[in-house]
């Protein structure tokens, strides 16, 4: 119930602020209908055919009552279309998206963070975090368009745009994943070396185990919770940094419909997508923490 609750003063929270943001960015959503040649008259007529002459507190009512019903529309004529069915159409490409970035950051990172921390002071350690570094320090915005130049436009190997197959998912997962493979691959590093210090660890060697043994059947599991905590939070954060990426590679997802609703000053799909957006983070992290109780039984007997 408490979780529940929190959950609801989030979503709330996030509606009542990207409210006031979309109030206070610079420009008219008049203006970008009619154009600033418009005489004053279809101006206001517009304006109040839209609802947008009516108080802050009553249009965001207007929002939350057709958002429920279902009938919510996008905020300017004359096509107003319904917003849930562009959400449902792109949602699937988003989450597709942020699946396979976090698969690419978890077959990269994993071995790397292990491998790292049971050769410490090795030149394994140095060149594992030494990539790790990079990968933290490349920008989206420039990892994707090099993807493009190498693997599209000189090698010819992958599209450029697009969601047609499964090549097309290939260069914007690396671009999404590489990041969060760097910062997983330090997370795993440090949090290997913590379990490696254990009592138990020492047991299972003088048991005569095998290093492997060691490492992924006694260190690794009780590494996790840490690791686990990072994935929740980054999963929501891939979902906000896929909007980047999903521009760079005309991805049709969730970050390309927002991106033009704002260049369009469509109140109601920002908010609509912004809840959505939300939504996805908090359930991830809900179920983050379910996947303490999985891990480490110690968690769900102090639940």
């Amino acid at each position: 119930m408490r979780r529940l609750a929190a959950a609801a003063v989030t979503l709330v929270g996030a509606l009542l602020l990207v409210s006031l943001f979309l109030h206070l960015v610079p420009g008219d959503p008049i203006d970008v209908m009619l154009g600033e040649q418009a005489t004053s008259v279809d101006r206001e007529a517009l304006r109040h055919a839209v609802g947008l002459d009516q108080p802050a507190w009553l249009q965001l009512w207007s929002f939350t009552r057709d958002l429920l019903t279902g009938e919510l529309r996008t905020s300017l004529p004359p096509f107003q279309k319904k917003v849930l069915p562009s959400i449902g159409a792109a949602l699937p490409f988003t989450l597709l998206l942020a699946l396979a970035a976090m698969s690419v950051a978890l077959v990269l990172a994993l071995p790397l963070g292990v491998a790292a921390a049971a050769r410490r002071g090795t030149r394994v350690d140095a060149a594992a975090m030494s990539a790790a570094v990079a990968g933290v320090a490349l920008p989206r915005f420039w990892l994707g368009p090099v993807l493009i130049i190498v693997f599209s436009l000189k090698l010819d190997w992958l599209p450029v745009s697009g969601a047609d197959s499964w090549r097309h998912l290939v260069l914007p997962a690396l671009t999404l994943g590489t990041a969060l493979a760097a910062f997983l691959a330090r997370m795993t590093r440090a949090s290997m070396l913590e379990a490696l210090r254990e009592d138990y660890v020492t047991v299972a060697r003088a048991k005569g185990l095998s290093t492997r043994a060691v490492l992924w059947r006694h260190a690794f599991r009780n590494a996790l919770l840490p690791i686990l905590t990072v994935l929740g939070l980054e999963f929501g954060a891939l979902l906000g940094g896929a909007i980047v990426t999903e521009k760079v590679f005309a991805w049709p997802g969730m970050g390309t419909l927002l991106l033009s609703a704002i260049e369009k000053r469509d109140y109601n799909t920002v908010r609509a997508t912004v809840l959505v957006f939300t939504c996805c983070y908090v359930l991830i992290n809900t179920l983050t923490d379910v996947a303490y109780g999985l891990v480490d039984p110690r968690v769900r007997r102090r639940a």
